[in-house]
């Protein structure tokens, strides 16, 4: 087996990325494991008040949440890997190891200057035979070029580049630090090749082992459900009145409300989700960064796809047939909107500017193609009709909103068959919006792997008091 084979590529560009999210989420986690969790559904009558919670009995509660959050990470993450502890700068921590390092090279090096040489710390470090240092035959040089040949035949590609500099060096004191500064990158590696091995392998193991480790947490907690049955129980109202307005059947009696419609369309709710004010449901609050990156690229196709639906109205015939001109508009609208989510970000300034750029771009291209240009008034409706799509209620945003919507769901519904035909106006950013299908769809069904049998009590409960029970799944 070849070195590209047994090991895969180091980094990332998502490393950092990865490790903001997955220290977001555990600490998350552990705010929420406290004894006394205060209730969403306050005024309502309580059977009985919390058992009391031991501090010992809380830190274990907290070790295994944190257990659980991890190998979530692992499972969900297709970029995690594991890191060296890195100390921060300038803490004692770091003061303290910096110390110790410096003080044992250098007296590795005083004893390699002695007269004759002490081979002591070498031997520790080489794992060397004694008897060689015993006859003075060891070559402390020569071993470690033997021991950097070895390590070139087992280390991954990405550390060819390392092991090349390990040969340029001279010195035995530098050559040995460098050599067990490789040699531990080579364990990360060996590491993260173990975990990219096995993650095929774990998917049911690790749904059954984060049941387990919730279910033990439920069991200190009995109120830790609090948030996800109120998340569910919108998810009832929301789907019915949803469906009473689209069937117009009000007043014919309450609707028949599958539990897979409704889990389905609450984690619909979850891309719609305010952050700022509402608790996250704890079934799915290690995924919480998740959820809101994804709500934020919908909520940037919604808007891409809107601005492009009005300028091909308005456009039509001269841009059609013209792949690479609507590409180039979809990149102007992009690049724009890329910080949108930013607090010092001002939608109405940039959809007034993506409006300027794009009648000048638009009449450009229909001078080229033998169009007359947009007059001054045909600019201004197009600009207006641009700059209106900041608002929610905006007839083209309610709709490409709508299909978006639409598309998740049906991507969720078909499981894993082929995926659901695109709708209408959102064929300039099929393949983003099918990568996010993508990246939705496994987050939920892992998701429901591992809480289905809590989501269907609490479901079954909700529905039979509505009087809509039913037993699809």
């Amino acid at each position: 087996m070849s070195k590209e084979d047994a090991h895969p590529e180091c980094g990332g560009e998502d490393e950092s990325k990865m490790k903001s999210m997955l220290d977001a989420s555990e600490e998350t986690v552990r705010k929420r494991v406290r004894a006394n969790t205060p209730s969403p559904n306050r005024g309502k009558t309580q059977a009985s008040p919390p058992p009391f919670v031991s501090v010992e009995e809380l830190m274990e509660t907290a070790k295994g949440v944190t257990n659980m959050a991890l190998a979530h990470e692992i499972m969900v993450n297709q970029a995690f890997q594991v890191k060296p502890l890195e100390l921060p700068e300038g803490s004692l921590e770091h003061r303290v190891k910096e110390i110790m390092h410096k003080a044992f090279w250098d007296c590795l090096e005083a004893q390699l200057k002695e007269d004759p040489p002490v081979y002591e710390h070498a031997i520790k470090l080489l794992a060397e035979i004694k008897e060689q240092a015993s006859n003075g035959v060891l070559d402390i040089r020569q071993l470690s070029h033997f021991i950097i040949g070895m390590m070139g035949s087992l280390c991954a590609p990405c550390r060819d580049e390392d092991i090349n500099k390990l040969k340029k060096i001279t010195d035995v004191i530098p050559l040995l630090k460098a050599i067990f500064s490789v040699l531990d990158m080579m364990k990360m590696d060996m590491a993260n090749f173990a975990l990219s091995s096995i993650r095929p392998h774990l998917m049911q193991q690790s749904a059954e082992y984060e049941r387990s480790k919730f279910q033990e947490f439920l069991e200190k907690q009995p109120n830790a459900l609090d948030y996800t049955e109120k998340w569910l129980e919108n998810s009832v109202r929301s789907l019915g009145e949803a469906r009473e307005m689209s069937s117009n059947v009000a007043s014919c009696g309450p609707l028949s409300l599958s539990t897979l419609d409704v889990h389905n369309h609450a984690y619909l709710l979850l891309l719609r989700w305010d952050h700022a004010s509402d608790p996250f449901p704890e079934t799915v609050l290690m995924d919480q960064v998740r959820f809101q990156e994804m709500q934020k690229e919908a909520e940037q196709l919604v808007l891409l796809s809107s601005v492009l639906l009005v300028v091909y109205t308005s456009t039509g015939e001269a841009i059609s047939g013209l792949p690479g001109f609507i590409e180039s508009l979809k990149n102007t609208i992009s690049v724009m909107l890329a910080n949108m989510h930013s607090p010092s970000f001002s939608l109405q300034e940039a959809l007034a500017t993506i409006g300027e750029k794009l009648c000048a771009d638009l009449n450009q291209c229909l001078s080229q193609r033998g169009y007359s240009p947009f007059s001054a008034e045909q600019q201004n409706t197009l600009k207006g009709q641009i700059s209106a799509i900041i608002q929610p209620d905006n007839t083209v945003r309610k709709l490409i909103d709508s299909r978006v919507q639409s598309y998740l769901l049906a991507s969720l519904e078909s499981g894993h068959h082929k995926a659901p035909p695109l709708p209408g106006g959102l064929t300039p950013v099929s393949r983003e919006l099918k990568e996010l299908a993508v990246r939705f769809s496994r987050l939920v069904n892992f998701n429901k792997l591992v809480f289905s049998p809590f989501y269907q009590k609490i479901l079954h409960k909700i529905l039979t008091a509505g009087e809509s029970p039913s037993a699809d799944t």
